[in-house]
Formats: C-alpha cells, sequence, structure tokens
C-alpha cells in the first residue's frame, strides 16, 4: 500500500522576479489544469525542438549563431524539463513502509525473462 503525502506543487512558471510558485491543492483545480497544460505544451516543444536542433547539426552549412541560438532554446527546454521532471517527482506516491520496492518474487526469476505483464494483459 502507498500513501501521498500532501506537498505543494512546483509550477511550470516563475514569478517576475524569477522565484519559483507552488501551488498547493488537491490538483483538480484551475490552475492545477493551467500547470498540466503548460508543462505539456513545454514537453511538446522540447521534442520540436530536438528534431529542429537534429536538422541543424547535420547541415554543414549551419553557422556559429544558428548553432548558438539553437544551444540557448535547448538550454532553456532543459530547465523546463528539470522542473517539471522535478514538480512530478515530488507527487510521487510515498511507500508506506521501510520495506524494499523491488518485486519480492523477483529473485525465482530468471535474469533473461525481461518485464513481466499481468496474467490480465493476455485475457
Amino acid at each position: 500500500m502507498t500513501v501521498t503525502t500532501h506537498t505543494a506543487r512546483l509550477l511550470p512558471w516563475s514569478t517576475a522576479e524569477g522565484k519559483p510558485c507552488y501551488l498547493s491543492s488537491d490538483g483538480n483545480g484551475y490552475l492545477a489544469r493551467m500547470a498540466d497544460n503548460t508543462e505539456s505544451v513545454q514537453l511538446g516543444m522540447a521534442g520540436d525542438l530536438l528534431s529542429h536542433v537534429a536538422e541543424l547539426l547535420d547541415d554543414s552549412e549551419a553557422t556559429a549563431d544558428q548553432l548558438r541560438f539553437a544551444l540557448s532554446c535547448m538550454s532553456q527546454s532543459l530547465r523546463d524539463t528539470k522542473r517539471i521532471a522535478t514538480s512530478r517527482g515530488t507527487r510521487l506516491p510515498v511507500p508506506d513502509d521501510d520495506s524494499d520496492p523491488v518485486d519480492a518474487d523477483a529473485d525465482d526469476r530468471d535474469e533473461g525473462d525481461g518485464p513481466q505483464l499481468p496474467a490480465e494483459a493476455f485475457g
């Protein structure tokens, strides 16, 4: 069994002074939905940027200014992505005891079996 600890959510935007913004809620309100949408847009833009940078790196005629601008955009995108990961990581459920999170039956399986699917996946 797991329990969730209620912590303030790190939002995907900052104050005008650059300080982090937090939201204390059950995660179902307007601001929580706005934060979810903003994170979704930021992650989508990061994917688009990765594709663009890959093309730019393959272009032997790319200028230093183009590469510098791409690196600047990548830096901001990485900051956004790290902030999202931090925010989501703090909201993960916390185990209610100190037991090892690894499946207790893992020792009974061969190392080469790969991922195990629940029986319902085959029905």
